[in-house]
């Protein structure tokens, strides 16, 4: 049966694969965001551990999300770690790699803020060459939560400014 929801079959292939692609970047820092979650030590045990479990845990909805979205537009959702590996523009930990509390926080928010600039560009193509303003509205969205967690990261390595209260 042929998709007739107003973006011609060259236009939707374009925004899937730049779903796909999102969603690879997706995947390499769910699974580095689990590795540190995992293997984190220190002082800030604790409240690192948490955080991070919260923000591994948000990931895996958007990404099922992520998914479900290239197959409303009828293409098909990468899903093997061979193709998240091809497509993604995010790199993994190198293995055997456990860096200090502060160094998987500060890789951590330079992958979240390489994702944000990355949607700003996405958000652009999808809405201004492929006219698909669902696409980028989701992408905004997406932006955003990706906004909030480099905030809850940068919090934490640099800490908040304290307010006057004035």
């Amino acid at each position: 049966m042929k998709t007739n929801i107003g973006l011609n079959d060259q236009t939707r292939k374009s925004v899937v694969d730049i779903l796909n692609a999102i969603n690879a970047d997706a995947h390499v820092l769910y699974v580095k965001t689990r590795n540190y979650h995992w293997n984190v030590t220190g002082p800030e045990f604790h409240s690192l551990h948490l955080l991070l479990e919260q923000q591994y845990e948000a990931m895996a909805v958007s990404i099922d999300e992520i998914a479900e979205r290239a197959r409303s537009l009828h293409g098909h959702a990468t899903g093997t770690m061979g193709e998240f590996l091809k497509l993604a523009r995010l790199h993994e930990e190198k293995p055997d790699t456990y860096p200090p509390a502060t160094q998987m926080v500060t890789n951590l928010l330079a992958d979240h803020e390489a994702v944000i600039r990355q949607l700003r560009e996405d958000i652009d193509r999808t809405g201004e060459e492929c006219h698909d303003m669902g696409t980028s509205d989701f992408l905004t969205a997406l932006m955003e939560a990706h906004e909030k967690m480099a905030w809850m990261l940068r919090s934490f390595v640099e800490g908040e400014p304290v307010q006057s209260g004035k």
